[in-house]
């Protein structure tokens, strides 16, 4: 599931990942649609993808043998003594099985209300930790989705793995499923952190499962780290990225952690006291991050988000490019039609919502008029969270140059500090000079002035304020 309570930032402002928590609300604003223009119809982009059938799936497996201390995802706690480890015997603990045969009655009852449907390029097993799952389970969720949606041959099919939950017999399993990218979640290289945190792995496991996910052969997987812990140092900090940077994986995500009330942290900490960093010493650590990992030849293409060329997470791109995507399972969030849906996060409710589905009674896959201004939210902020940017020309063809034009204009003083980054279309960043310049003149957007992105890493930093700047000209 998408680290939402693992934030960059340091305010409260979502963060991944495998669903982004979005403002739908309704929102004042003067903003009038363009008509697309014939180019535009030719070739969709983030801005006129809403209607389109989603080509991504997330599915939630809940379970976990412990539930971490800042952990507020919906979970199923199975106790550090689960027999589903390995995956070994005939039978399956009836909690996953019940699960699974309840997700796959929500998948086949959802409607596709599309004439066409092309097969799904990307699947996410999320969690919890999907890992625990026999994979004979994962393969009944995937047959399924073949059947009813179809997967591409080629299609990104990932799952987010725990060290001490899965062998080399299980790896080779689900990689005969389809199964072809990892997200481990490695969190940290020292085994006071991981127990602080309660975790149920400890460093040897980590090692151990780095060496099965590179002897079982599979090239694409990524890192998990948390930085800002309790008691966390910079030297521990330091040995995590180099650690990480010598297990060479092919993408890393490094979460800044977000005190959540209700979770047992919420109870012992209060973000910014020790022994949890200051805010300062946070942005250090993200900092320290950004520098090492960039050093190592990753890319930063995201807030959290790291990997070597080609290797990024085609998955999270379809949120970042708010596309449309199906979510199945406790908890998880659709975007289908323009409509954004999330599902129960208590058993009981997930039940009874299947239930509902099954018996015609829900249908949130329905056609619903996309609202302009909620629209035009969703793009700033999922634009201004990658390293490409907020593509002006797109944006000021959906949502007219008047509030390009006026965003630019608030963003004067960050170009002048640094924060944020104007770059033509050839991608050379603009000197502040020759931005306030360029501003003058009409006609400039997409010519000389083609993308706003915010800086590496002092930008990146300071997305929350940034971003509400963008809202108060958006949706004021």
């Amino acid at each position: 599931m998408l680290k939402s309570t693992l934030t960059p930032i340091f305010s409260t402002f979502p963060a991944k990942p495998s669903y982004p928590k979005l403002l739908t609300r309704a929102i004042s604003c003067t903003l009038t649609p363009t008509p697309p223009t014939a180019q535009q119809n030719a070739s969709p982009n983030i801005f006129t993808t809403p209607q389109l059938p989603p080509t991504s799936a997330y599915i939630h497996l809940p379970f976990c043998r412990k539930r971490c201390h800042y952990c507020d995802f919906p979970i199923v706690a199975l106790g550090s003594s689960s027999t589903q480890t390995y995956g070994d015997g005939d039978d399956d603990d009836p909690r996953m099985s019940n699960y699974v045969q309840l997700l796959c009655r929500e998948i086949n009852a959802t409607k596709v209300n599309f004439k066409s449907h092309p097969p799904l390029e990307t699947v996410f097993f999320g969690g919890g930790t999907p890992s625990l799952v026999p994979p004979r389970l994962v393969s009944s969720v995937l047959d399924l989705l073949r059947e009813k949606f179809g997967v591409s041959s080629d299609a990104e099919i990932s799952m987010e793995m725990d060290p001490g939950t899965f062998d080399a017999k299980k790896m080779e399993e689900l990689k005969a499923l389809g199964v072809n990218r990892v997200s481990l979640g490695v969190q940290a290289f020292q085994d006071e952190l991981l127990k602080a945190c309660g975790r149920a792995h400890g460093v040897n496991e980590v090692y151990e499962a780095i060496e099965i996910v590179n002897s079982c052969g599979v090239e694409n997987w990524s890192l998990d780290l948390i930085s800002s812990l309790p008691h966390q140092s910079p030297q521990m900090w330091e040995r995590s990225l180099r650690l990480t940077v010598e297990a060479q994986p092919k993408h890393v995500s490094v979460y800044d952690l977000q005190v959540e009330q209700g979770t047992k942290f919420g109870t012992l900490y209060k973000p910014g006291e020790f022994p949890l960093p200051s805010d300062v010493q946070s942005a250090d650590f993200y900092s320290m991050a950004s520098a090492t990992l960039s050093d190592a030849g990753y890319n930063h293409y995201e807030i959290s988000s790291y990997c070597q060329d080609g290797f990024e997470c085609k998955h999270n791109f379809t949120y970042w490019k708010n596309k449309p995507f199906y979510g199945f399972g406790l908890g998880a969030a659709s975007y289908v039609c323009g409509m954004r849906f999330s599902r129960p996060k208590k058993m009981r409710g997930y039940i009874d919502f299947v239930q509902n589905l099954e018996n015609g009674t829900m249908d949130y896959t329905g056609n619903s008029k996309i609202d302009t201004r909620d629209l035009a939210t969703d793009v700033v902020m999922l634009s201004l969270r990658t390293a490409t940017g907020l593509d002006l020309k797109s944006f000021q063809g959906t949502f007219g140059s008047s509030v390009v034009c006026s965003l630019c204009e608030a963003y004067k003083p960050f170009v002048e500090s640094g924060h944020v980054l104007c770059l033509n279309e050839q991608r050379r960043v603009l000197a502040a000079d020759e931005y306030n310049t360029l501003l003058l003149n009409e006609g400039v957007i997409g010519k000389g002035l083609a993308y706003i992105r915010l800086s590496d890493p002092d930008g990146f930093l300071l997305s929350n304020e940034l971003i509400s700047v963008a809202f108060g000209v958006v949706a004021p």
